[in-house]
């Protein structure tokens, strides 16, 4: 009878290694970027990666325990790649730390309060989807920008995610990640700049947040849509898909408050996950859908384990070529860019609008120190708004 059970219990713990290792290698890169375009220091950085860590673990733990259904929860890489594309706010990473406060906080109240859950979600899905494009443009070039500036670096790089891709979409950006720490390695540079080993220990940094207007409106609002539209509904698809029902409230104040828990340590937003949420809610975790709660404990378990490099994944994304880890990001954000494209272009009478969406998020326009994103948003809701009522 123990022998008839253990493939049970070796599948779904399998997925939950798997999930964790694929969701951590596959976009940590964009998480660390995205908060070195905020002003982080490395060490803020390496906080902002290691309490993202210990976040989404420890309530993916908690909530698949308590509910028995496989929630998974992940960072917030759209969220990431937004602050990659945004200018760093005139109030440092303080200002960053506050807009990620107020991006959580409007999480809470889209669980909470049930107008305001309807009024985001009326937002058309081919402006977030053209918003989220827009935002996504400029990392996704970055890989074939730095095989011109980096060939002998970069192109080793990209012919690896090309390779497995083909193979393994799955893994593609995992292998990658591995290239570029080997050309990191057979380099020697970056290595040389890593600092001692009692400097490498997981340790957090605490930041007083400011709450800057601009940088709330700039940073912390389109944070929020972009995290709820391409992360907490997308993930709530794939738990239903699945035969699973859990009630959307609870779960999004879950993560709001916790993001906010996150925020002054450098994290900017924990949500219901997408892609590593199909490997713990599927088949492939187990065939009773009663037991696949346990691949998403175990791969929850993952991440607050993988949490102990965080430091080290930090250290040598810092002293690697900024090109070179951009290039990586890009990559894991190569299927998220088609997505979002896909999903702006869908409905024909909306595409005028969904376009302007885009050209002007892509456009990196800034006024009144507000950020291309929330302008983006608003130029092409106004022209969707005004074709609708013609």
């Amino acid at each position: 009878m123990e022998q008839a059970q253990r493939p049970e219990w070796i599948r779904p713990a399998t997925a939950g290694v798997m999930a964790a290792v694929v969701g951590f290698a596959s976009s940590f890169a964009v998480v660390l970027e995205g908060l070195r375009a905020m002003g982080a220091t490395p060490g803020q950085a390496a906080s902002g990666l290691l309490v993202l860590c210990l976040a989404m673990g420890g309530l993916g733990v908690v909530l698949s325990l308590r509910l028995k259904m496989p929630v998974s929860i992940a960072w917030s890489t759209p969220g990431a790649a937004l602050l990659a594309a945004t200018a760093a706010p005139a109030g440092g990473f303080a200002a960053a730390v506050g807009a990620f406060l107020v991006a959580a906080l409007l999480v809470v109240v889209a669980g909470l309060w049930r107008p305001f859950g309807r009024l985001v979600a009326a937002i058309p899905a081919t402006l977030a989807g053209a918003m989220l494009a827009g935002v996504l443009l400029g990392l996704c070039l970055a890989p074939f920008k730095a095989v011109g500036l980096l060939p002998l670096q970069a192109l080793p790089v990209v012919l690896a995610w090309a390779v497995t891709m083909r193979l393994n979409r799955l893994w593609a950006v995992p292998v990658a990640l591995a290239v570029t720490v080997a050309v990191l390695v057979l380099d020697g540079g970056a290595l040389a700049a890593l600092p001692a080993g009692r400097d490498l220990a997981p340790h957090l940094e605490a930041v007083m947040p400011v709450f800057d207007p601009q940088t709330m409106v700039g940073v912390g609002l389109p944070l929020f849509l972009v995290t709820m539209a391409s992360q907490n509904v997308p993930g709530l698809a794939v738990l239903q898909t699945n035969g699973y029902r859990p009630a959307p409230g609870p779960l999004f104040v879950a993560t709001g408050v916790v993001s906010a828990l996150a925020a002054p340590f450098g994290g900017h937003a924990v949500n219901l996950a997408a892609i590593t949420a199909a490997l713990c809610a599927g088949p492939d975790a187990a065939a009773d859908p009663g037991r696949r709660w346990l691949a998403a404990v175990i791969g929850g378990a993952g991440y607050v384990a993988i949490g102990a490099v965080a430091t080290l994944a930090a250290a040598l994304a810092a002293a690697a070529p900024p090109v070179l880890i951009q290039a990586v990001a890009g990559l894991a954000l190569i299927g998220a860019f088609g997505n979002a494209l896909n999903a702006a272009l869908a409905v024909p009478a909306e595409r005028e609008a969904a376009l302007v969406t885009f050209l002007v998020t892509a456009s990196g326009l800034s006024f009144g120190g507000i950020g291309a994103a929330f302008w983006g948003l608003l130029a092409g809701g106004a022209l969707w708004w005004g074709l609708r009522r013609h």
